[in-house]
């Protein structure tokens, strides 16, 4: 699931390239893949479940460092049970990947039938 923002949006090229290189391709698996609408993010069950607590439980804490950040998130728990992991990824990411029509041909795309525009299957 997907909040139609940022890298991992509808339309950006390298999210669906990577999908199929790296995961799809390699295990043989097909990737079910559906977006919200750009704007209704809102309605992301993630957010409400997880990011409010979150957001609680460090409300009027100075987050000045990551591991303070950390912390906070890891000791993040709901009544029901929720926990919740983290860590710091501190891997640097090129800018600027472009990925070409004919890299976007080798990606086996299937829209779906309702909004295809953000709902699609990358298969094996």
């Amino acid at each position: 699931m997907g909040d139609s923002g940022g890298s991992n949006g509808a339309r950006p090229r390298l999210w669906k390239y990577s999908l199929f290189h790296k995961i799809a391709k390699p295990y043989g698996i097909g990737i079910k893949v559906c977006h919200f609408p750009t704007g209704a993010s809102k309605w992301n069950p993630t957010d409400h479940r997880l990011f409010s607590f979150i957001s609680l439980n460090w409300q009027g804490v100075p987050l000045r460092t990551y591991d303070i950040a950390l912390g906070y998130i890891r000791s993040t728990a709901t009544r029901n049970g929720l926990k919740v992991e983290a860590m710091l990824n501190q891997n640097e990411y090129k800018k600027g990947i472009s990925i070409t029509d004919e890299q976007m041909k080798e990606i086996n795309l299937v829209r779906g039938k309702r909004l295809p525009q953000w709902n699609y299957e990358i298969a094996a």
